[in-house]
């Protein structure tokens, strides 16, 4: 599946945003888009990119490699793993890790572990998961197809959609609402930070709020 690339400006605002801001936007716009228990390996860092997806499945009689797709992934691609959620083997570790730092690769997102924790650090490399554990994927899983829908903690996603990841979780961003959803998060910012404003000007918190809707920022419009 080719990957159509979103406008630079487009992935360029979504980075100056968090995922809380945009997990509201998509509340109020009804789409599902937070992965749930995927988590910073790296206390503070942060990516946003396309989603170039991986799947893996299962060894039987049938074996595979495990990490050769990574020679295929482009500068500022977040690299999008499958893993069905597997906690009893990882899919990614240090040498990955210094390869997608080389390349320039925006992180790492898996249903599952990763390992190599000391490496991961000192490199800075954003990665986000449901954990860490030692046991190599190797002849346990193996990739059987790249770019091609996946599913993280119960979403779809497919290639090219946007991934936002922080210190607060991770949300995806589907490629074909990015504009729209673009617009609400920034709506929904401008109305926070006149709350925040206010208060700062002595304004009481619950009379800031009620002056600018903040209990219904995420809610659809037909619900308010």
């Amino acid at each position: 599946m080719e990957i159509i690339t979103l406008p630079g400006e487009i992935i360029a605002a979504f980075e100056q945003m968090d995922t809380p801001g945009v997990s509201d936007a998509m509340d109020r716009l009804g789409i599902p888009c937070a992965l749930f228990n995927i988590k910073p390996i790296v206390p503070g860092t942060k990516l946003c990119g396309q989603a170039f997806t991986v799947h893996y499945t299962a060894c039987g009689q049938m074996k595979g490699t495990v990490g050769d797709f990574l020679d295929d992934v482009q500068p500022g691609q977040v690299v999008v793993i499958d893993n069905g959620g597997r906690l009893d083997c990882t899919v990614w570790g240090d040498i990955m890790s210094i390869c997608a730092a080389k390349k320039g690769i925006a992180g790492t997102v898996i249903d599952g572990v990763c390992r190599d924790l000391p490496v991961i650090r000192r490199l800075g490399y954003p990665v986000f998961s449901k954990g860490y554990y030692m046991s190599t994927g190797k002849d346990r899983v193996y990739v059987d197809r790249i770019n091609a829908p996946v599913t993280v903690s119960g979403l779809q996603i497919l290639p090219g959609d946007l991934l936002l990841a922080d210190d607060s979780g991770a949300v995806v961003i589907p490629r074909a609402r990015a504009t729209e959803i673009l617009k609400t998060a920034t709506e929904i910012a401008r109305i926070e930070d006149q709350i925040v404003a206010q208060i700062q000007a002595g304004c009481p918190l619950k009379k800031a709020r009620a002056k600018l809707g903040y209990h219904t920022l995420q809610t659809r419009a037909e619900e308010r």
